[in-house]
């Protein structure tokens, strides 16, 4: 398959030849400047949409009111859009109307100078009718214009701007980021699966501590993750957190993500905010069952996010779960087998790692887990070995079916886990005589 450029190139280059101005446009043209690799190539064109489609009659129609036209060309999607200028914006995402006009005009209603910018595939030749490449070279994120107007066009913006400005190590321009913390309170008003979708991306990204930081500094963080908020200026224990609140802490432990999955680092991010809730002040700073509570909260935070059932639950076990490495050392080897089993537990253990880094930096526990369980593989005891018993063989034994089979099941792969019971037969001897039947000898 060729290159994805290439079979862009082409299609930009089959408009051409029909008389139609055929321009890469917006986050492509920047990626390729920054010298990185586009994901995708958005195409813009003079070319109205039916024309598009006297060019491509397989084409798809996703917005012909916005004159967005989807071209499939050799097992690749492209989106081409006419240039446009559009109307007013009434509901803080969509214009009322759009009118086709030139590539000028075009820019000049897109969000961010660098993402305004025009390339032509045929000749390489950048267009910029906004000041992009200087600020792409000032390493800056400004809105187009009037940043007001343009985050009053899509509230959503608001937190795009932050998205980029964290993963490309890029700063706020000024106005653009006065304009967001005047206007943060608009972000309420944009879908949660929206805003949920940029800033699992940002936390995702590069610098998770930077974006949440920007997200603090523009207002946008209280009206998206109060909860998160609320850890500001809440004590922890000094012999435990030197480095101070529960906020602080945070910030430490985004920043020992090494380019985490957003799950993980959507876990990171909410671990502690439980704290705020079951912090007592007695003998000493205590927050009992703060992960506890801190899953429910998780679980309510993913839920009006919109969060996939998936991603909830494993956001949800990684909050639970994440203070059970106090007591690895202490647990027998078919508690610490089933731990190290866990589904999520690579998540855990980066969260784990990072929580440690952010506060007193001891790896104790997490260097413990690392070994035990190469030494678990290295001596190959499987953490989920084959089954000695199974639920058929206790029925062949007489054992009526229903809730024992489970106790039983599991006592005899703790023996089994500690290393204990080794054969089918020694298994089926111990749950004779561990759990003898009613009416037996």
């Amino acid at each position: 398959m060729p290159p994805l450029r290439e079979l862009a190139t082409e299609v930009a280059r089959r408009l051409s030849a029909r008389g139609h101005r055929a321009l890469f446009a917006g986050g492509c043209v920047r990626d390729f400047l920054l010298g990185r690799e586009p994901k995708d190539f958005d195409i813009a064109t003079s070319a109205r949409p039916e024309q598009v489609l006297e060019v491509y009659p397989h084409a798809v129609l996703v917005g012909i009111q916005f004159g967005v036209v989807r071209v499939h060309h050799r097992g690749e999607e492209f989106e081409v859009a006419t240039f446009r200028r559009e109307g007013a914006y009434l509901d803080g995402r969509r214009p009322s109307e759009v009118t086709f006009t030139g590539e000028r005009e075009d820019a000049q209603r897109r969000d961010f100078t660098i993402n305004g910018m025009f390339l032509d595939p045929a000749t390489g030749e950048v267009i910029d009718h906004v000041g992009g490449r200087a600020d792409l070279a000032a390493r800056v994120i400004r809105a187009i214009g009037d940043a007001r107007a343009r985050f009053s066009e899509d509230h959503l913006r608001l937190v795009r701007a932050i998205r980029f400005a964290a993963g490309l190590g890029f700063a706020l321009d000024p106005a653009t980021q006065e304009a967001i913390r005047e206007m943060a309170p608009l972000v309420a008003t944009v879908s949660a699966e929206r805003v949920r979708d940029e800033v699992w991306k940002l936390l995702s990204g590069p610098d998770p501590r930077r974006g949440l930081e920007l997200l603090d500094a523009t207002g946008l963080l209280a009206h998206i993750l109060p909860e998160v908020e609320a850890t500001k200026g809440v004590p922890q224990p000094p012999e435990f957190h030197p480095e101070g609140d529960v906020w602080t802490h945070t910030l430490l432990v985004m920043g020992s993500l090494e380019r985490p999955t957003a799950d993980l680092a959507v876990a990171a991010l909410l671990h502690d905010i439980g704290k705020p809730k079951t912090l007592v002040v007695a003998d000493r700073i205590r927050f009992d069952r703060h992960a506890e509570v801190g899953a429910e909260m998780a679980e309510e935070v993913c839920r009006r996010l919109k969060c996939p059932t998936a991603e909830t639950e494993t956001v949800t076990a990684l909050v639970r779960d994440h203070m059970k490495f106090m007591n690895v050392r202490e647990m027998k080897a078919s508690t610490l087998k089933r731990f190290l089993r866990e589904p999520h537990f690579e998540a855990l253990l980066a969260l784990h790692k990072a929580d440690c880094l952010g506060c007193h930096r001891d790896l104790t526990n997490w260097t413990y887990c690392v070994e035990k369980r190469e030494e678990f593989a290295r001596h190959q005891e499987p953490l989920r070995p084959k089954p000695l018993v199974t639920g058929h063989d206790l029925i062949a034994e007489g054992y009526p079916p229903g809730p024992r089979f489970g106790e039983i099941l599991t006592v005899v792969e703790d023996a089994q886990l500690e290393g204990t019971l080794t054969t089918r037969e020694q298994a089926l001897a111990f749950v004779r005589e561990r759990f003898p039947q009613e009416g037996g000898a």
